[in-house]
């Protein structure tokens, strides 16, 4: 009865009707690179808001033991004093502009990202472009900010969920390239001083690894307004300490077929991760980028290290494996596999959509109640990854019920990874992973300041824009024998690939190399 009144009695409209069947438009994306090769974006959506970012390849992956924690700082002191303004007139001038401006640091990105009504877009570049230019790094300023990153670091060791991808990272890669940690180490935090963040930034931020970008701008607008406030940024050469540097060599030329960072963090895994995925699809065109790091390039050794607590109501398992790189054909499967395993809480108030129906949730969380968290992990890089599983238990040193050691758990999450290998994943299983990946790129697209990062960060790897609808048509042609041989590839007893092994708690892990054996997952256990 209902659709009756809802539908026209003769259909819809011929226009009407091929509209809802149709694929959204290509937006038209126009991207201008600056006599300095300074690189600028645009996607002129439109709307009352507009978004803008800069977006520099740098980031931890790329400090030496000279200034490691440099980018930690140099994200803590944005929009700080600069040659023109006080921090408090910097302050006043942000909270005029009616939006939100903010920065960030990773791995292998630092960016400034703001968004704001449109009219205030000039004011937004200003700012940006003074803070990533112009900044003074007052010794008060960096003083204030030590205390602070003495918090953090304090904070990240009490949250086993934060600091146990840390020790992974360093585990697996050793204590340089993609080992760094994220935030100052805290032997260095009284080190860092205005000389060397002077120095480090004059070093990363040249204009050929810089990118602007901007949704909801004219493109002409913006490329105006980035000769305004950019033109005066040099190339410069690099000094042979502080460059970043990712080896020229091993920049294979771009496939266009293939993607990035489709997956990051364990932490809400889908809505995170694809929110940035499609900042690292493959275009035609090799970047610009001058990166170019024989130094930093990564080494995976794989290990296992345990942290005892005594006092934590959990242990805490990661087992990972290195992964592959945005430059490998396997990314989409690998990202299907991800959601395909899923996980998370042992209680979630939410339904299917929420990845209730992923293997991490029916086979381990809704049968161990004393497993309070289960989920996989991906973290992608531009040359290398981490992907696995973790879990967090009742310790059996509790004396609660159910309570197991983390060599009680560990054949939980090997089994995992082992079906993924030797049994085929059924059609509708694999459908529902594919549609749980698609519909989780679009939605998180919808965003504006996501829209714009994901365009800068495209640009600032591959020199293009990619559109959703490239990613979810290579989605779709993810198959199930794609998962088992990309998960053979990973962790098969062939693959050469050695496990990394984080374990926290009252107890280690033992004897993990039978584990492994028993369920034919990797040669090196």
């Amino acid at each position: 009865m209902y659709k009756r009144l809802l539908r026209p009695r003769n259909g819809f409209p011929e226009h009407v009707s091929r509209s809802l069947h149709s694929k959204p438009s290509l937006s038209p994306t126009q991207i201008t690179t600056l006599p300095n090769k300074v690189r600028v974006a645009t996607d002129p959506t439109s709307g009352y808001f507009s978004s803008i970012g800069l977006y520099v390849d740098a980031g931890s992956r790329y400090e030496t033991s000279e200034n490691a924690g440099a980018s930690h700082f140099i994200d803590r002191l944005a929009f700080k004093s600069t040659k023109k303004r006080s921090a408090e007139e910097m302050a006043v001038a942000m909270q005029s502009m009616g939006g939100q401006i903010m920065a960030s640091s990773s791995r292998e990105t630092i960016m400034y990202q703001s968004s704001q009504f449109s009219k205030a877009t000039g004011t937004a570049l200003e700012l940006i472009s003074e803070t990533a230019l112009n900044a003074t790094f007052l010794p008060e300023e960096i003083e204030a900010q030590r205390d602070a990153a003495y918090y953090e670091l304090r904070e990240l060791q009490a949250k086993p969920e934060m600091i146990l991808p840390e020790i992974l990272h360093s585990v697996a890669y050793g204590n340089k390239g993609l080992g760094n940690p994220i935030l100052c180490p805290e032997d260095r935090i009284n080190l860092i001083d205005s000389d060397l963040l002077c120095r480090t930034m004059a070093d990363w931020y040249k204009p050929e690894n810089m990118v602007i970008a901007g949704a909801g701008i004219r493109h002409e607008e913006l490329v105006e307004l980035v000769d305004k406030y950019f033109s005066s940024l040099k190339p410069r050469p690099s000094s042979p300490s502080l460059s970043p540097s990712i080896p020229g060599n091993q920049r294979s030329v771009p496939n266009p077929q293939i993607p990035v960072n489709i997956l990051a963090s364990p932490v809400n895994p889908v809505r995170k991760s694809l929110s940035r995925a499609a900042s690292y699809l493959f275009p035609n065109t090799p970047s610009d980028s001058i990166l170019d790091t024989t130094s930093q390039s990564p080494v995976y050794t794989g290990g296992h290290q345990f942290i005892h607590d005594s006092k934590s109501d959990f242990d805490h398992l990661y087992i990972g494996f290195e992964g592959v790189g945005i430059l490998d054909e396997d990314i989409y499967a690998l990202a299907t596999m991800q959601v395909l395993l899923g996980g998370g809480g042992s209680f979630s108030a939410g339904g299917p959509g929420k990845g209730m129906y992923s293997r991490l949730y029916t086979h381990i969380l809704n049968h161990f109640s004393q497993i309070d968290h289960c989920a996989s992990f991906h973290h992608i890089y531009t040359d290398s990854s981490l992907f696995g599983l973790f879990a967090s238990f009742v310790p059996a040193a509790s004396g609660l019920r159910g309570g197991n050691t983390p060599s009680q758990i560990l054949p939980h999450l090997v089994h995992q990874l082992s079906l993924l290998m030797y049994t085929t994943v059924p059609a509708e299983e694999l459908l529902r992973a594919k549609n749980q990946l698609s519909s989780s790129l679009m939605m998180a697209i919808e965003s504006r300041s996501i829209q714009v990062e994901d365009l800068g960060r495209q640009v600032l790897v591959h020199n293009r824009p990619v559109h959703v609808t490239e990613m979810t048509d290579k989605i779709s042609l993810v198959t199930a024998e794609d998962i088992s041989r990309v998960a053979t590839r990973l962790f098969g007893p062939r693959s050469g690939n050695k496990p990394t092994i984080v374990c926290q708690g009252h107890e280690d892990v033992n004897d993990w190399q039978a584990t492994f054996a028993k369920y034919g997952v990797s040669s090196h256990s």
